[in-house]
């Protein structure tokens, strides 16, 4: 068990009173019958000690706190530990918030979700003329992911400072979308990235501000704030970190001012008191009814199918019942936000180690305070509906394809892509077929199937296309980039 020395607990004392009330009546007999709450949640977490980077949990139920609790070191330098109120980032959490902000804005009249991106952002190129505000929130419009683009260029996030001026430059220069808009869905920070710049252009203050005045704010969160400036102090935030083990840790902090797609610097607490928004009790400057049930409604794609995505939340069955959350990752830290409607409880888990599972540590929590059900089901969420089929869809490998020197020598070369403003150079070395990519990089590419590849260095599948039996280009493509173009360069 983690040593009092350095955990540093808040129980609250509407434990007895809510358990009196009958706020937690969904417990089965056996789970009252089992240790206290605390000790549960400590076992959960029980993996965190004094040498490891660790977590912050906090769960409520219809609104009130029932424990808040943290376990790990802070900052394993300094030997600062985590304590409830330690501020961490939250990833991908953060899209609710941006989401919010926007919906905000659709409510104010200031804009609508169905205008043209580029009505705020000009800069994109025609091929985003279809693209609207809704299709950014829901992930349905198509756009690459900048982070893969930049990660394909040799440059992959946290390796570089990336502002939202490099985000809107890098989108600029794309000619083709992974999708027609509305058809498909594809997860893509840039949609989130887009949002905060509109939420700057269109309400005439900056994202950051909007945010505190209207959105944090209203809830009482008092101790979140944007990542806007990777160089300001943060007081109590904890270091994120990555590795364990033999290899011991190292320091992996998100070195960049993008924020929107992620960034959310805030406590468990704080979210916490951002769930109550789903209360029907909340208050209208807590959002009101009609925001809150705008930001849970599913989206739809063009031929009618319904997603798992909102604006910013996922809304599907955990183990049978209602669940709307997120998941988060940036750099080294791990974060997950789970509210379950019908029995109005809330649990936040935020983790400054790549080693964090924060989702299963939400759902180990929330499975404490939720009713017991035996669903046959055991923890794992069921399948997703099919929402869009992927892009290497159908591609199966080939293992008989094991191409000669000779044959490998058809592929060398180099290659431009204008909409990343990067050129890459094939060669057979070592009887394999390489990319060099400035300033240092040598990636090994693996057949796969007939013209076909796979690749590490942030490349992925690369099909080469041929012109009267000369290769002349190849495509790049990955979860969130599909079919990157370069060409070839004639000798």
């Amino acid at each position: 068990m983690i040593a009092g020395s350095f955990l540093r607990v808040i129980v609250w004392g509407v434990v007895s009173a809510a358990l009196a009330a009958g706020a937690l009546t969904a417990r089965s007999a056996a789970q009252d019958a089992a240790p206290p709450l605390a000790a549960q949640v400590d076992a959960l977490f029980a993996d965190f000690t004094t040498s490891s980077p660790g977590c912050a949990v906090g769960a409520s139920v219809d609104g009130r706190p029932i424990v808040e609790r943290a376990y790990g070191m802070a900052d394993l330098e300094h030997g600062v530990v985590n304590r409830p109120d330690t501020i961490f980032e939250a990833g991908s959490v953060s899209k609710q918030f941006t989401a919010a902000a926007i919906l905000l804005l659709a409510e104010d009249g200031t804009l609508s979700l169905d205008d043209p991106v580029r009505k705020y952002v000009p800069e994109l190129p025609a091929v985003a003329d279809p693209i609207t505000i809704r299709h950014l929130l829901t992930h349905t419009s198509g756009l690459r992911d900048w982070g893969s683009l930049a990660g394909i260029s040799g440059w992959p996030r946290t390796s570089r400072v990336h502002t939202h001026a490099h985000v809107v430059d890098i989108l600029s220069r794309q000619q083709s979308l992974n999708f027609a808009p509305g058809t498909r869905w594809s997860y893509s920070n840039s949609g989130y990235n887009l949002s905060a710049v509109i939420v700057d252009r269109a309400s005439g203050m900056s994202f950051a501000e909007f945010s505190r005045t209207r959105v944090f704010g209203p809830m009482g969160m008092m101790h979140t704030s944007w990542r806007d400036d990777y160089r300001r102090i943060v007081p109590n935030r904890a270091v994120a970190y990555s590795g364990g083990g033999n290899g011991g840790y190292r320091l992996n902090m998100p070195f960049e001012q993008v924020h929107g797609n992620g960034g959310l610097l805030t406590t468990v607490g704080d979210l916490l008191r951002w769930n109550n928004r789903f209360l029907p009790s909340a208050a209208p400057a807590n959002g009101g009814s009609s925001f809150v049930a705008a930001q849970q409604e599913p989206a739809r794609l063009a031929d009618g199918r319904t997603l798992h995505y909102a604006y910013g939340l996922f809304v599907e069955p955990y183990r049978g019942r209602p669940e709307v959350y997120h998941s988060g990752s940036t750099a080294g830290y791990r974060a997950f936000l789970t509210w379950f409607p019908d029995e109005r409880v809330s649990v936040a888990v935020l983790c400054n180690g790549s080693g964090g599972n924060a989702t299963q540590l939400a759902h180990g929590t929330a499975e404490l305070l939720l009713p017991a059900i035996d669903d046959g089901e055991g923890r794992a969420r069921p399948a997703r509906l099919p929402e869009a089929a992927g892009p290497t869809s159908g591609l199966e490998r080939d293992e008989s394809w094991q191409p000669s020197s000779v044959q490998l020598a058809e592929f060398a070369g180099v290659y431009l892509s204008d909409e990343i403003e990067t050129t890459l150079t094939l060669e057979v070395r070592d009887e394999a077929l390489v990319v060099l990519r400035r300033p240092d990089d040598e990636i090994r590419l693996r057949p796969y199937s007939a013209d076909r590849f796979q690749a590490g260095g942030g490349l992925g599948l690369v099909t080469f296309h041929r012109r009267d039996g000369r290769v002349v280009e190849f495509g790049v493509t990955q979860d969130r980039v599909w079919d990157l173009r370069f060409t070839r360069r004639r000798e």
